[in-house]
C-alpha cells in the first residue's frame, strides 16, 4: 500500500482541524450571530448539534475538498504542499496580502457604512471572532477554490473543451466562485441586520458585501492557483483575522 503523500496528510489535518473548530464554535458566546431563536427551542441540544456540526465538516467538506484536491493536481496547480515552493511563498505572502486585505475590508466598511442606515459590518465576539477566522479560512476555501473552481475548471476546460482555453477559463470560473462566495454571505447578513427580504438589503451594504468577498475571493484563487491551498487558507485567515478579530475587539 503506497504512503499518503505530504499534501494528502496536511489536508486531511486541515479537515479534522475544521471539524473540532467548527464543533467548538457551537458552545461560544456569537453576539449578534447567535441563532434568532432561543437555546431552549434549538432543534437538538448543543453536543449534538456539535457532533452534527464536526460530521458535516468531515464528510461533506471533507470529500468535495479531496475531491478538488485530485483535480487540481490534474489542472496543473501548484500542490497543496508542492516541494517547489519555499515557506515565503506558502505562508508569508499569504500572511501579508491577507492582512492587506483586511486593511482594505477595514477602510470600506468605515467608508461604505455611511451611506446606508445599517451602520457599520458587526463582528462576533472573541474567541467566536478567532475560531470563525480559522473555520472560514480552511472551510470557505475548500468549498469555494478547492473544490468549486477545480471542479469546474476541469470540467469546462478539460472535458468540455478539451484543454482549450484554461487560463480564460479559469478567471471565468474564479467570478462565479466569487459571485457565490458573496452572495452566500447575504443570509446571514440578513439575520445579523433583521431584515427579512432580499429588497431591504441597502443597494451600497450589497455592493459592499460583492466588492469585498469579491477582493478576497480573487485574491484566493490567484495564490491558490500559483502556491497552493495553504496560501488561499493563509489568505482567508489573515483577512478575518485582521477584520474580525483585530477590528472586530477595537470597535
Amino acid at each position: 500500500m503506497s504512503k499518503l503523500s505530504r499534501s494528502i496528510k496536511i489536508y486531511i489535518g486541515l479537515i479534522i482541524t475544521l471539524a473540532i473548530l467548527a464543533a467548538i464554535s457551537i458552545f461560544l458566546p456569537q453576539g449578534s450571530f447567535s441563532p434568532l431563536m432561543p437555546e431552549q427551542e434549538l432543534p437538538a441540544s448543543k453536543p449534538v448539534l456539535a457532533l452534527a456540526n464536526a460530521a458535516f465538516m468531515l464528510i461533506l467538506y471533507g470529500g468535495l475538498g479531496f475531491l478538488g484536491l485530485i483535480l487540481a493536481q490534474k489542472l496543473g496547480f501548484a500542490d497543496l504542499w508542492d516541494e517547489r515552493l519555499d515557506n515565503r511563498q506558502r505562508f508569508f505572502l499569504p500572511a501579508l496580502v491577507g492582512s492587506a486585505v483586511g486593511l482594505f475590508f477595514i477602510l470600506a466598511d468605515t467608508f461604505l457604512s455611511q451611506f446606508h442606515s445599517l451602520g457599520p459590518l458587526p463582528h462576533p465576539p472573541f474567541p467566536a471572532s478567532l475560531v470563525a477566522s480559522a473555520v472560514a479560512g480552511i472551510g470557505e476555501e475548500v468549498i469555494f477554490r478547492l473544490f468549486f473552481i477545480s471542479f469546474l475548471v476541469w470540467l469546462v476546460s478539460h472535458v468540455l473543451l478539451k484543454k482549450r482555453w484554461p487560463n480564460q477559463i479559469f478567471w471565468l470560473v474564479t467570478l462565479f466562485s466569487a459571485l457565490a462566495f458573496a452572495f452566500g454571505h447575504v443570509p446571514s447578513v440578513m439575520v445579523i441586520f433583521g431584515l427579512n427580504k432580499f429588497s431591504q438589503i441597502p443597494l451600497v451594504l450589497m455592493g459592499e458585501i460583492i466588492l469585498l468577498n469579491g477582493i478576497l475571493s480573487f485574491f484566493a484563487a490567484y495564490y491558490f492557483r500559483k502556491y497552493g491551498f495553504l496560501a488561499a487558507v493563509g489568505i482567508h485567515f489573515w483577512a478575518d483575522l485582521i477584520w474580525h478579530v483585530l477590528w472586530g475587539a477595537m470597535s
